[in-house]
């Protein structure tokens, strides 16, 4: 059945734990609710005395009833007045048990889930490059839901423990032979549950496994629809889901048949366990020739004892299953801790509280790659091998190059999105490892080329780079850019509805929105990662006018395609495979007649005005002629 498993391997930051190491674990998000667990042990404790109860009066009424053949109503409404009471008091203590055990649990899945998320929230970009979303949302969802009913099956397995144990007790009060022949047989039942637990663990995992990965292609589809009806590929995405989904019920199978394996086997145990009792009990009720009725089971305990066949047998089948089902919560449990436990990558070395910057970033022989040094020594590569840089306070640096050249990733190393492997990389002067890391974003604002808008208004979208904005501050921020005209083109203003990442806006108003988010949290520094890339000319015409806003009097990164961008930056660098290749102004660099004028012909000089009016005279004489 290999077959099943393509795809399924563990994901790199899975991890093994013992059984132990994950129930001490799992325990410890227990302890605050110490009372509220002690109310539902207590309840459970009532609960099974109360179901032990019913069939003990039974049993004391069938006696009576032997020894009485004319025995009183009102005796008759005693006991069963007495087994409604029983019955009642035991739905009433369930109750309770279950009331009180759903909170404790529904607490603790609250608390695990936000750990695990914001352990999720919390790790760099790389982590993210390397794991499909799908699969992370699994973990944090599907996985931490199955966790708690393992949970409540431990409370309901208590009940049962504690049921078993009563009976037990009361029945070896009754005769010591038949107790003894009954409990003798739990090692049975015991040993046959046993003997699933590693098996189940292994084919839980699996389940969980290839559940991620439906999750992940569901979700990569769902997000590329557009893309795959622009290119028909409609059929093709759902053949991937059919294989996957038919590899899921393979596995699910799998796992289905070995979990329910262990029923008919704790079934048949249980009906030879049956049989033996009816005829040990059925001799021990039989009177002896000499009259003598010491050690003679009357009909009342034989009936506790087939009924006790039943509340002992289906306890201990839930037990021995237990370990099966139990094995299900301990590899969700084990896929959610490897998850909280992963090691960050970016990691900083200090906590220094970070002033308002000036804005003074150096880079001194970075190194740095997207893989980890042990993926790079087999071949990564690596995108700066020694960078070294120097931007002043308050200047604009247009960054240039072919793709790949690693002007993106200058930009991500300033934000701290991912981690370098060698050299120092300071901002005025700090060791930007050892910053406050959040102190320090608070003072960078990021215009990515495709911008992300969450659900919810335009507002709300502004509001998003400074939480405790007013709604003036907000239409000040908006207004920044071509006087807020662009507001003008939204349905309800400010309170339009973006829809789903943004989709009810054009990529231009995306754009200005996130923009206006930039203006609005104040950074000290500016990283602009090629904004103007794909919008129309009056939108590009807005956007320059925001940014000559934002890069006013800050230090300012611009990655651009737009000749408008770059011929107005301080300083142009131009960037091949990580290195440094030219540095100068706009003029002095196409006088120079190298890489950048080469670069300028082929993406900028048709967007220059002479390129145009020039376009515009050919096309003018062409018409005369």
């Amino acid at each position: 059945m290999g077959f099943i498993l393509d795809g399924l391997d563990t994901e790199a930051y899975d991890r093994n734990y013992s059984d132990r190491e994950l129930l001490v674990r799992v325990l410890r998000y227990f302890r605050p609710h110490r009372r509220q667990i002690a109310l539902v042990a207590v309840a459970i404790a009532l609960n099974s005395a109360a179901g032990t109860g019913g069939p003990i009066l039974i049993s004391k009424g069938i006696d009576v009833l032997r020894e009485a053949q004319d025995a009183p109503t009102g005796i008759m409404l005693l006991f069963t007045g007495g087994v409604l009471l029983l019955g009642a008091l035991a739905w009433g203590f369930n109750f309770i048990q279950q009331f009180f055990a759903a909170r404790v649990v529904g607490d603790v899945v609250l608390k695990i889930r936000e750990e695990v998320f914001d352990a999720t929230i919390q790790h760099d970009l790389s982590f993210y490059d390397e794991h499909p979303s799908g699969k992370i949302v699994s973990r944090i969802t599907s996985d931490t839901q199955d966790l708690s009913e393992v949970v409540s099956l431990t409370t309901s397995l208590l009940s049962q423990v504690l049921l078993v144990a009563i009976l037990s007790a009361w029945l070896l009060s009754i005769d010591v032979r038949l107790t003894l022949l009954l409990v003798g047989m739990t090692p049975i039942a015991i040993t046959t549950a046993l003997s699933f637990r590693r098996i189940a663990r292994t084919v839980t995992q699996r389940a969980r496994r290839v559940t991620a990965k439906i999750n992940a292609q569901i979700q990569e589809s769902v997000s590329g629809i557009t893309v795959a009806k622009s290119f028909r590929q409609e059929q093709a995405i759902y053949n991937t889901f059919a294989e996957n989904n038919r590899q899921a019920y393979a596995v699910g199978l799998r796992r289905g048949l070995t979990l329910d394996t262990i029923f008919p086997i704790m079934g048949a145990s249980s009906g030879l366990g049956v049989a033996l009792l009816i005829y040990a009990g059925g001799l021990a009720t039989r009177t002896p020739a000499t009259g003598d009725l010491a050690g003679v089971v009357s009909p009342g305990n034989w009936y506790l004892f087939m009924q006790a066949v039943g509340f002992y047998w289906w306890p201990l089948i839930n037990i021995a299953s237990f370990w099966s089902q139990f094995q299900d919560g301990l590899a969700a449990a084990e896929r959610v801790f490897a998850l909280i436990d992963l090691e960050h990558r970016v990691t900083q070395i200090g906590d220094e509280p970070v002033g308002r910057l000036k804005g003074e970033i150096a880079f001194r022989h970075l190194r740095f790659s997207y893989v980890t040094d042990e993926a790079e020594s087999r071949g990564g590569e690596v995108v700066l091998p020694d960078f070294t840089l120097t931007i002043r306070p308050k200047e604009t640096v247009a960054l240039v190059g072919h793709t790949g050249a690693g002007k993106s990733s200058i930009a991500r190393l300033i934000m701290r999105f991912y981690e370098f492997q060698g050299g120092e990389l300071t901002v005025d002067g700090q060791d930007i490892r050892g910053l406050d890391l959040g102190e320090y974003r608070r003072q960078i604002g990021l215009a990515p080329q495709e911008p992300f808008l969450f659900s919810g208004t335009v507002r709300e979208n502004i509001r998003y780079g400074l939480r405790d904005a007013t709604d003036a501050q907000v239409l000040a921020a908006a207004m920044q850019i071509g006087g807020g005209d662009w507001l003008a083109d939204l349905p309800d203003g400010l309170d339009t509805d973006v829809g789903e990442r943004g989709a009810n806006l054009s990529m231009g108003q995306r754009q200005l929105v996130a923009l206006t988010r930039v203006i609005l949290k104040d950074p000290a520094i500016f990283i602009l990662d090629e904004a103007t890339a794909s919008v129309d000319p009056f939108t590009e015409a807005q956007i320059q006018e925001g940014l000559e806003t934002i890069m006013r009097d800050r230090t300012a990164i611009v990655i651009a395609h737009r000749l408008s961008t770059v011929k107005h930056a301080d300083r142009i660098i131009v960037m091949d495979q990580g290195q440094i290749i030219e540095e100068g102004k706009h003029d002095a660099l196409m006088a120079r007649g190298g890489h950048y004028a080469g670069l300028y012909n082929t993406y900028f000089r048709h967007q220059s005005l002479a390129y145009i009016e020039g376009f515009k005279r050919e096309g003018l004489s062409a018409e005369a002629s």
